[in-house]
Parts: C-alpha cells; sequence; structure tokens
C-alpha cells in the first residue's frame, strides 16, 4: 500500500509539473510556429534593395580598376624579370642578346655570346605572359636603357595610350 502511495504522490507530482511543462512547451510552440513561418515579402524585398543598391555603388568602382590592376600585374611582372637578367648578368658578365631573349632565362643560350656562368635550373621557372596574354618583349641593347623589357598593352600594339601604352622597365 505504501507503494501505491507513492506513486500516487508521484503521479500527483508529475501532474504539477505537466501543466507546467505544458504551459512551456506551448509557449515554445508558438515561438517555434512564429520563427517556422520565415520571412515576409516586404522583409524580402528590402534585403533584395539593399543588395541592389550595394551593387550598383560596389561593382563600377571594381570595373574600373580591371585595367589598373592589369597594369599593376604587369609592372610586378616586368620587375621580376628584371631582377633575373640582372642575376643573369651577373653570373655570365652580361645580359642576354636580343636573339637569345628571355629564354636564356629558362634554358642555356647555345647561340650567341656564351652563358659559361649560366646556373643549371635557370633564373625563372616559367616566362609569363602579359596580363593580356602576350609575350613580354625583350631588347638588348634597349633604347632607355641597357636593357629593356616590355609589354605592349591592352592593345598589344606599340604605343597607346591608357591601357594600350606600353608599359616598361624604364617606368619602374
Amino acid at each position: 500500500m505504501t507503494m501505491h502511495i507513492a506513486s500516487r504522490s508521484n503521479a500527483g507530482n508529475h501532474a504539477g509539473t505537466n501543466s507546467d511543462s505544458n504551459s512551456g512547451s506551448n509557449a515554445r510552440r508558438t515561438l517555434r510556429q512564429r520563427y517556422a513561418r520565415g520571412f515576409t515579402l516586404v522583409e524580402i524585398m528590402v534585403v533584395v534593395v539593399i543588395i541592389g543598391i550595394l551593387g550598383a555603388l560596389v561593382v563600377p568602382k571594381l570595373m574600373g580598376r580591371t585595367g589598373e590592376s592589369r597594369v599593376a600585374a604587369a609592372k610586378v611582372d616586368i620587375s621580376t624579370l628584371m631582377q633575373a637578367l640582372k642575376l643573369y648578368k651577373l653570373d655570365n658578365q652580361r645580359y642576354p642578346t636580343t636573339e637569345q631573349g628571355l629564354q636564356a632565362l629558362i634554358v642555356k643560350p647555345t647561340a650567341g655570346p656564351a652563358a659559361n656562368g649560366w646556373k643549371a635550373g635557370g633564373y625563372v621557372e616559367k616566362l609569363p605572359k602579359d596580363p593580356w596574354g602576350n609575350p613580354y618583349q625583350y631588347m638588348s641593347p634597349g633604347i632607355h636603357g641597357e636593357v629593356d623589357l616590355f609589354s605592349l598593352g591592352a592593345d598589344g600594339q606599340p604605343g597607346g595610350a591608357g591601357e594600350d601604352s606600353d608599359i616598361g622597365s624604364w617606368d619602374n
């Protein structure tokens, strides 16, 4: 009988907690239902308008800089290749000839003046193309200096203005 009483008292205790938990459960359920509804059309439209405004402000600024970034990339490539040419000159007491070209930085020249100090493995891993996909131009002796290393710009033609202008070692 005491066992029966204990279970009755436990049942009474559970009943009290059940009503408490039911009210807590109902509150959680309504909260869950509120979040489960999703976003209203107005909320979605506000977000779309904000994204559109940001896009309208940012995209033109980024689009105008692609030309500037290509010019900057060409200057970095030219500077790197000029450093490799200087190392070549330190090892061989001269720059490669125009005929030997930049290829002399990758493989030991077989024609023209001997490159007796040429280092195995070369001076660069591979020759980069300019940001417009054209090979860099090399002249030794150069017009602007001992050697000229340059890109013909976006149009691939000598001269030009803006993005089409030549970018050379004399600019650095």
